[in-house]
């Protein structure tokens, strides 16, 4: 059955009238009455007791008016509920971050939620490649904050700022009293790397390679937070975003940058360019570029 036939066979029972459902419908009265013989004939039931002085339902047709009536209403309610996110955006937004972010996007976050209180907001770590694209083209969330370079024809992704990398090294390794360490003072150290798939793992052995070094890997991990708490043990060294240490009150590791590398990361907001962005999520990426 179509939802037109429900409509109109609706239309009748409501009007009790075949006449004044046609004028409602702006439909002629045989059309009307061709259509309900169709849906009639489609479902193998009687629903109007032509027979009758009055319009009357069968038992058949009671029922199945009931269920109409449902089934119209929650149309209706779906296309009040689409043209409002088409206007307003929906009342619930949900972003992928980078760990890194996590230092300042709580303040764009707060400046948006002062104008836009009743917006629930949904914040993931999303920190691979293949959980970025897969989270964006599943529409799981609506933007990412990543650094990842997506090369995906369905993704947009915008860089919004670069941060330097910086080296971490325990207070028991054995480092130059300079401000700063080159690549070739970390060849011979036990070092801590992202696992495969993640763009910063991508960057930094990059720069290794470039410097002739092949680093002594000795873990892989997911989060720069392992990563700190594994230089604090003194099982290793690593390289993570200026921006993850900058903040951190207690620091027991050396904060190194490292000098003539060019060891630098793009972080770029992210969306899926074939699905819709309601005003309000574009608001949000637009205050996230503002913020830089």
């Amino acid at each position: 059955m179509e939802l037109r036939e429900l409509q109109y066979f609706v239309t009748i029972v409501e009007n009790a009238s075949f006449t004044i459902a046609a004028e409602m419908l702006h439909i002629t009265q045989p059309t009307l009455s061709a259509t309900i013989k169709k849906l009639e004939d489609r479902i193998s039931l009687r629903l109007l007791d032509r027979g009758a002085r009055d319009i009357r339902l069968t038992n058949e047709g009671t029922i199945v008016y009931q269920e109409a009536k449902k089934l119209l209403n929650h149309y209706d309610h779906v296309l009040e509920e689409v043209e409002r996110l088409r206007v307003q955006g929906p009342p619930e937004i949900a972003v992928g971050m980078i760990e890194s972010a996590k230092y300042w996007l709580p303040d764009v976050l707060a400046a948006f939620k002062q104008q836009h209180p009743d917006v629930h907001l949904k914040i993931y770590d999303i920190l691979s490649m293949h959980n970025v694209e897969k989270s964006l083209m599943n529409f799981d969330i609506h933007l990412a904050v990543t650094n990842q370079y997506l090369d995906h024809p369905e993704i947009q992704a915008d860089p919004i700022y670069e941060e330097d990398l910086v080296a971490l090294i325990p207070h028991t390794f054995d480092v130059p009293n300079d401000d700063h360490v080159t690549i070739h003072d970390l060849k011979d150290t036990p070092f801590i790397v992202c696992k495969e798939g993640y763009q910063t793992r991508a960057d930094i052995l990059n720069a290794f390679r470039k410097a002739g070094i092949k680093p002594d890997l000795q873990f892989e991990i997911e989060r720069f937070e392992t990563a700190c708490s594994l230089v604090e043990k003194g099982l290793g060294m690593t390289v993570v975003p200026k921006n993850y240490v900058t903040y951190t009150d207690e620091q027991h590791f050396f904060i190194k940058p490292i000098k003539h590398s060019h060891l630098s990361r793009m972080v770029y907001v992210a969306t899926n360019s074939n699905r819709y962005l309601p005003p309000i999520v574009q608001e949000l990426i637009a205050q996230v570029k503002r913020h830089f």
